[in-house]
């Protein structure tokens, strides 16, 4: 580390952030023929083009031929997109519609086209490419230099698909672990997160400009791992100082080893008693830290229609996004809307040309430095080559060394490979849980086993490494197990993949996993009445409070998010193999609910070796009544419903529970002869929240649940929805809740939907005390939403929750 870069890490500590934040001095020489170069190529363009140039849509709402009239810059694919809609697109076809998308921007504008994609860990949007572990993981491991390999291997997989940007490294220090993006974290420890992101920035872009690597990201400016609650997309509350010096030092390391370019975060910041303001329009933070002070000259990139949430802007127009900073704005779908905005923008003086003039020459920059011009990623010679996708001992050799060996009573693990064993639990058999969120789709979800063609599952591995071996996937498959010939168990349980928004844990939640998972407690209680030994293998993107498994089990793995190389796992839990190495990169927690200076059941840094004993402990298995936190809101759907919930929809004589959709495809009610209602995924706040329906003839949709929710403990609550109007309703829109077959209130929602323009997003908040009046019986409520149209409508939902306090807002629905 060159010894510049090294003082600043050291010393970050001690700057005072009331003056300027220190410089981050980047190894990309300022090259005047470089610059001379980007004053010609912008003094040869329109407006329309520059603008083109900072708009960056989704592959599948753009055709090539709009990216030329367009003179488009870039464009990405989200989580879920694949070229054609094709989950199984081998790299010859990503490499297709690269060329495509590179021929066409050239004879628009002569300027190379940028693809951005989300490789988080691997190329994990493309079918075939070997996954690594995730952030967690590597954070376990600590080894810069693994993190380096997996950035350069990443690197040969992306260009092999002619694409040249990444948006990775995740930086962010998660000071909550409720977080549902906390494995995207390498840690607590900024300095850790600093060396970690530092190395994979190196990797991604080591030989760029030459042919080699691919441009990085590093992401989410700024704060993002600190907000309250560890609420996606919420509200960080630090003073500057605390900002610079917990969320700050990942940005220093990686801009010093030349990341190119940063992403805006969506989460808002305030200090003590300041008034919040989103990332994405905060001047301060984008132009006069990161630009000015830091010297930043790469570009930044808003977040997946991060500028929306910006106050007083759209989706599709943001003034405020680009007068703050924002170079390249992600606007998936409404990117033509988009457009004629800013150029309106522009010509009324809001935006002014300069502040475009500035991002059009950071974007030319970046491409530039990127070789773009010269060795476009899609003219490689191992352009299309399927074999650049897969490094499958790198991912096992990644996989071992990211295992944490927590509690080892009696030196149980490792296990005598000649063991006769019995292997158990959901996890064992599913690359789907072990590969984890951003896998293939943006969730991780609706994933075979048969989607990682070069995957192995630990039960696999196992079979392949052990002596003999009987598998059961539950507790009640264990009836017919052969106790004689079981020397030991293997336990493989854990989390289920999620991604953004879906995975956080409610502030009024609790870090209990047995609360969410209570298959996995009753796994190990009847394992517990045979007497062999449990060696529990937990595979989850998060530390979490597991007492009650722990106590459960002779030896316990932290094994994370571990990719598609089961073969790491087994290494390491079967004799004379890879050796136990991982430490904590987060505490694990002793207490449900999360508190600054909580005693941990296990610290940052401890993980046993392998054959080292633990000493006996019985840990409190004893948890508070109620959640974490006042009861603040019940979400219902974010994305996809939330747990207890499920989502239905109904027309007479035709039912469809459909909790998850594929972004893809179109439900129809009925499914056989004329449809009634219609329905598909699509995105109001961020990728994929919302569900946009169309009613033909009366139908509802419903959030409901099996059991009851009592509702009175929340104080002045409302029912909040984010609403879009497609199509303006031809008769009366009924919101509402119901609580059994003789218990529903609701309310006519047309009037107030009449009030939306088009493709405004709004949030309804209908009191519960108006439901209330109507005859609802809030401690009994089993249906928490009910939108019901007698007539041709069309609109989109998302967000739905109760809130509390929401009834006094000054925009609620009066009664």
């Amino acid at each position: 580390m060159p010894i510049l870069r090294a003082l600043i890490l050291i010393c970050l500590p001690l700057f005072s952030t009331a003056a300027p934040w220190p410089p981050a001095p980047s190894p990309w020489p300022r090259d005047a023929q470089l610059e001379a170069r980007i004053e010609t190529l912008l003094a040869g363009m329109t407006l329309a083009q520059k603008v083109g140039q900072i708009t960056q849509p989704e592959i599948n709402s753009i055709t090539p031929d709009e990216v030329r009239r367009y003179a488009i810059g870039s464009v990405l694919n989200g989580g879920g997109g694949w070229p054609g809609g094709n989950k199984h697109a081998r790299a010859g076809d990503w490499l297709k519609l690269a060329r495509q998308l590179d021929e066409a921007a050239l004879a628009g504008s002569g300027i190379p086209l940028i693809w951005g994609l989300d490789a988080m860990h691997g190329h994990s949007n493309v079918f075939g490419a070997t996954l690594f572990p995730h952030n967690i993981g590597l954070g376990a491991a600590g080894d810069a230099q693994l993190v380096r390999d997996i950035g350069r291997a990443t690197a040969r997989a992306v260009r092999a698909t002619g694409i040249a940007w990444t948006f990775a490294p995740t930086v962010a220090v998660v000071q909550d672990p409720r977080w549902g993006r906390t494995y995207e974290s390498y840690g607590q420890n900024p300095q850790l997160v600093a060396r970690l992101g530092a190395a994979l920035t190196e990797g991604l872009q080591q030989g760029l400009g030459r042919g080699e690597g691919v441009v990085a990201t590093a992401k989410h400016f700024i704060g993002d791992g600190g907000t309250r609650f560890g609420q996606d997309q919420g509200l960080t509350v630090a003073t500057r100082d605390q900002l610079f010096r917990t969320h700050a030092p990942g940005y220093y390391s990686s801009l010093q080893v030349g990341a190119l370019t940063v992403m805006a975060s969506f989460n808002s910041w305030a200090e003590p008693g300041g008034t919040p303001l989103k990332l994405h329009g905060h001047t301060e933070l984008l132009t006069q830290r990161l630009k000015r002070e830091m010297g930043f000259d790469g570009l930044v990139v808003s977040d997946w229609d991060g500028i929306g949430q910006v106050t007083g802007c759209r989706p599709d127009a943001c003034a405020q996004a680009l007068n703050a900073g924002t170079d390249m704005v992600m606007v998936p779908h409404q990117w033509k809307a988009f457009i004629a905005n800013t150029l309106a923008q522009v010509e009324k003086g809001e935006v002014p040309l300069a502040r475009i003039d500035d991002a059009v020459r950071r974007i030319l920059r970046v491409k530039l430095r990127a070789g773009l011009f010269d060795h476009p990623p899609s003219r490689d010679a191992t352009a299309g080559d399927e074999a650049q996708l897969v490094d499958r001992a790198l991912a096992r050799r990644a996989a071992a060394a990211s295992q944490v060996l927590l509690k080892n009573d009696g030196a149980l693990l490792p296990l005598p490979r000649t063991s006769r064993l019995l292997v158990v639990g959901k996890s064992a058999d599913s690359l789907q849980n072990q590969t984890g969120g951003w896998t293939l789709t943006w969730q991780g979800t609706e994933n075979k086993n048969s989607d990682f063609p070069h995957g192995q599952t630990l039960l696999a591995a196992l079979r392949e490494q052990a002596g003999e071996v009987q598998h059961r996937a539950d507790a009640a498959s264990l009836a017919d197990v052969d106790w004689s010939r079981v020397d030991a168990v293997i336990a493989v349980i854990g989390e289920t993949p999620y991604a953004e928004g879906v995975g956080d844990i409610p502030a009024t939640g609790t870090l209990r996993h047995s609360q969410r998972h209570p298959e996995d407690l009753a796994l190990l209680d009847a394992l517990s009445k045979h007497g062999k030994p449990v060696a529990t293998v937990f595979i989850a993107g998060r530390p979490v409070w597991a007492n009650d498994l722990l106590n459960r089990s002779q030896a316990f793995v932290a094994a994370w998010l571990p990719g598609s190389e089961g073969g790491g796992m087994a290494d390491v839990l079967l004799a004379d193999g890879a050796r136990f190495q991982g430490r904590l990169s987060f505490p694990w927690p002793a207490q449900v609910c999360p508190k600054k200076g909580q005693r941990p059941v296990f610290a940052v840094g401890h993980g046993l070796h392998s054959g080292q004993a633990s000493p006996p402990r019985k840990l409190d298995e004893r948890v508070p009544t109620g959640g974490c936190e006042k009861a603040v809101e019940l979400r219902v759907f974010e994305g996809v419903p939330q747990a207890p919930f499920g989502l239905s929809f109904f027309h007479e004589g035709a039912f469809e529970a459909m909790s998850q959709m594929d972004p893809h495809a179109v439900l129809r009610l009925p499914s056989q002869g004329e449809a009634r209602l219609e329905v598909r995924v699509t995105d109001l706040r961020t990728q994929h929240d919302a569900r946009r329906v169309r009613w033909l003839a009366p139908a509802s949709v419903t959030a409901w649940a099996p059991l009851a929710s009592p509702l009175s403990h929340y104080v002045d609550a409302a029912l909040t929805v984010d609403v879009q109007v497609f199509a303006q309703p031809q008769g009366p829109v009924w919101l509402g809740m119901g609580c059994g077959d003789d218990c529903r209130a609701q309310v006519d929602i047309a009037p107030w939907l009449a009030k939306l323009l088009p493709g405004e997003t709004r949030t309804l908040r209908l009191p519960l005390s108006c439901l209330v009046q109507r005859g609802l019986q809030a401690d009994k409520v089993q249906v928490a939403f009910w939108l019901e149209a007698d007539a041709p409508a069309e609109l989109a939902f998302a967000r739905v929750r109760v809130q509390a306090g929401a009834a006094k807002h000054v925009e609620a629905l009066r009664c």
